[in-house]
């Protein structure tokens, strides 16, 4: 896929919960957003945000990284749920704002989120990386109703040794998944996997690439 000239641009957006910041990557032309929530451990520079944002726009998908406030305030732990609702939706109309279909997406906690909200603020469909399932070692506390009633198409890409749920364990649903074999919560894999960083990252965007692509 021959490269295209990509705009980047940073910008600050206050919500009810504290100022959000958007870090945009838009191709000439593009044909919907992809807007990528980061997770409760990291912010926007996870590997896989990254590598989406920089191979997405070549396919026409505009991709807005998202940092959530206690983020852009300096601060170490994510507030509740709720809260990181309410920063996702007050910042939704800058997102819309280009005038193109939504995705709404996000890693770990900022999937959680995009499944949470998508429905109700009018997102074309959900990316969800590394969906949190169950935390570490406690698969009875299910998280498997938000996936479920995102209610609107949703894509799966899961590490296929991520403690937060492997692809085995989620339930049946109209949503589809991928996995990146050997991967764990942050597609990390083993050296014996045989896959370099950048084979995976290969994975993780191919699969999100492709499923876009069905979207429109």
């Amino acid at each position: 896929m021959a490269p295209v000239s990509s705009a980047e641009r940073v910008h600050t957006v206050d919500t009810d919960a504290g100022p959000a910041r958007i870090t945009w990557t838009l191709p000439p032309e593009p044909r919907l957003v992809l807007a990528l929530g980061h997770g409760a451990g990291g912010g926007i520079e996870a590997r896989d945000l990254k590598a989406l944002a920089a191979a997405l726009p070549r396919a026409g998908v505009g991709v807005a990284l998202v940092e959530q406030p206690w983020r852009v305030a300096g601060k170490k732990l994510a507030p509740a749920p709720k809260t990181l609702d309410t920063a996702w939706r007050g910042l939704w109309p800058a997102l819309t704002a280009p005038g193109l279909p939504v995705v709404a997406g996000g890693r770990s906690a900022g999937a959680r989120v995009a499944c949470r909200t998508a429905s109700g603020l009018g997102a074309r469909a959900v990316l969800a990386l590394s969906f949190p399932l169950h935390p570490p070692g406690r698969p009875e506390k299910s998280r498997a109703d938000e996936l479920l009633g995102a209610g609107v198409p949703t894509l799966v890409v899961q590490g296929g040794n991520d403690p937060f749920g492997r692809p085995g364990e989620f339930p049946p649903g109209e949503y589809e998944l991928a996995e990146v074999e050997y991967g764990d919560h942050g597609f990390a894999v083993p050296k014996r996997s045989g896959l370099s960083e950048a084979q995976v990252m290969s994975l993780v965007t191919g699969a999100a690439g492709r499923w876009l692509a069905s979207l429109v």
